[in-house]
């Protein structure tokens, strides 16, 4: 008989899904967050349709001390939140149906912007402090102006105008 080469000995499945992958990560942040079923994260939108699921996320799950029933907290946008508190006793079916039990008894909304907390693109920068010389040109420009109000919105665009970069020529 022939001794098992290397070769054989090794498993020869091909190419696996990258479903089993990710699995195991993908389920122990699930877990941190008191998602005993991914599914829910996962299937959101076919769990509770494409209308929830554009404008709500679920975020965690917390379980009573006595464990009776589990609190789920969805992230909505603000102005949506309204509507999404009417649709709770709807949602709450869903996520149970999916679970398979009576497993969530409370949902609660918290309101978001739309983009979300998570999302450092939609946080501005804090503007650049201005120039000490563009601020001494604009208070001379302006200085002959009577009017506060009038003065102060003469300066702050002055300093836009001299702030601004030039522009090439040809450009």
């Amino acid at each position: 008989m022939k001794a098992p080469s290397s070769r054989s000995s090794r498993r020869m499945r091909g190419f696996e899904q990258a479903a089993i992958f990710v699995r195991e990560p993908v389920r122990g942040v699930g877990e941190k967050r008191g998602f005993a079923v991914t599914r829910l994260l996962t299937h959101w939108s076919e769990i509770v349709g494409e209308d929830l699921a554009r404008i709500t996320r679920p975020v965690k799950i917390a379980y009573a001390r006595d464990g009776m029933g589990a609190t789920l907290t969805l992230l909505a946008s603000g102005a949506q939140a309204p509507m999404v508190q009417m649709q709770l006793p709807r949602i709450r079916e869903k996520v149970n149906a999916c679970y398979g039990y009576n497993a969530v008894s409370r949902i609660n909304v918290t309101q978001t912007a739309p983009s979300g907390f998570a999302d450092p693109s939609t946080v501005a920068p804090a503007p650049a402090p201005p120039d000490p010389e563009v601020t001494r040109q604009a208070t001379e420009t302006t200085s002959g102006v009577q009017d506060p109000g009038l003065r102060s919105a003469l300066e702050a665009l002055c300093q836009n105008i001299l702030s601004r970069p030039q522009r090439q020529k040809g450009k």
